[in-house]
């Protein structure tokens, strides 16, 4: 029988270095908690929002995910060997390219729709749904395959929106299953767990932690720690600036880079714990609207804005 060890509270702390915690790589997601929180802030920015029935929509739809992460059968997740060749070879252990054709999110794809189909939404949305619902296996496999490589044709952004709703729930689930101690780095601005792009930064509150930079995957909700100042697009720190649409003191920016001409969102939650990575980046659309002024394109990905 073993006993548990207690910290010699007169020694010092391993994880403090000249007083300063070290931030930790990642934050694996807690599904049910990500969707569940992310329903509310949706709910509560649609109160006040010219985009309130959108955002409504989004509020229910992202309830339902929360719903089916608590109730769905879990996925299994990636085996020991599986993880430790990812690691070997500096490369993500989710391996999103296998997905498309994964039986149990193909299920989830299925159930999610039939569900969606009992909720409020637009008339477009609506028929989206139903496209999404009567497509053979080779259009459901086309959807799921756009999502999976984080690209989304402007033409048909409705459909997919049901689509990605469903792949977050499956790889936030898959996600859940890793442990933080087999992750690393892969490259700036690339997801540790699934390789996915995030769809923006959060400057976090945490104690102990705070004014440390999150990007936040939009694929499976992982947060990963990168330094500050950088691009999320392409690495570099040279000519980053600073954008707001806000005349206050800005809980949101665009960190824009001159160096490949992108821009993606920044949000401070050391000034507003509730800001959300995913559901603030829709409810800030004042700010793409002012970024489709200049000659910078958006790299934070997020299903919920394609077309806007």
């Amino acid at each position: 029988m073993t006993k548990d060890i207690q910290p010699d509270p007169s020694m010092p702390d391993p994880s403090m270095i000249g007083g300063v915690p070290q931030a930790p790589l990642v934050f694996l997601p807690d599904p049910v908690r990500v969707f569940d929180t992310r329903a509310k802030r949706f709910a509560f920015l649609a109160e006040t929002s010219r985009l309130g029935p959108y955002l409504s929509f989004l509020a229910a739809l992202t309830e339902l995910q929360a719903r089916l992460a608590a109730e769905d059968p879990a996925p299994g997740g990636p085996s020991a060997e599986q993880i430790a060749r990812a690691k070997a070879a500096k490369m993500p252990p989710l391996d999103r390219a296998a997905l498309a054709d994964d039986p149990a999110l193909i299920r989830l794809l299925d159930r999610f729709c039939d569900e969606a189909a009992k909720l409020e939404m637009p008339e477009p949305a609506r028929l989206a749904l139903k496209a999404v619902i009567a497509a053979d296996e080779g259009d459901r496999r086309w959807l799921l395959t756009n999502v999976l490589s984080d690209t989304i044709p402007e033409d048909s952004a409705a459909p997919h929106l049901f689509a990605s709703a469903a792949v977050q729930v499956h790889l936030a689930r898959l996600a859940a299953t890793l442990n933080a101690k087999d992750l690393q780095p892969i490259r700036t601005g690339l997801c540790p767990c699934c390789g996915g792009r995030p769809t923006s930064s959060l400057v976090t509150g945490t104690p102990g932690i705070e004014n440390v930079r999150y990007a936040s995957c939009m694929s499976c909700a992982t947060l990963w720690n990168e330094v500050r100042i950088h691009c999320l697009a392409c690495g570099t720190n040279k000519g980053i600036s600073y954008r707001s649409a806000e005349t206050t003191e800005a809980t949101v920016k665009a960190e824009c880079c001159q160096e490949c001409h992108s821009w993606v969102k920044i949000f401070y939650q050391v000034k507003n714990p509730s800001l959300d990575a995913v559901a603030d980046d829709v409810g800030s659309i004042g700010l793409d609207m002012m970024m489709k002024e200049t000659d910078l394109k958006r790299a934070g990905f997020n299903p919920y804005l394609a077309g806007y």
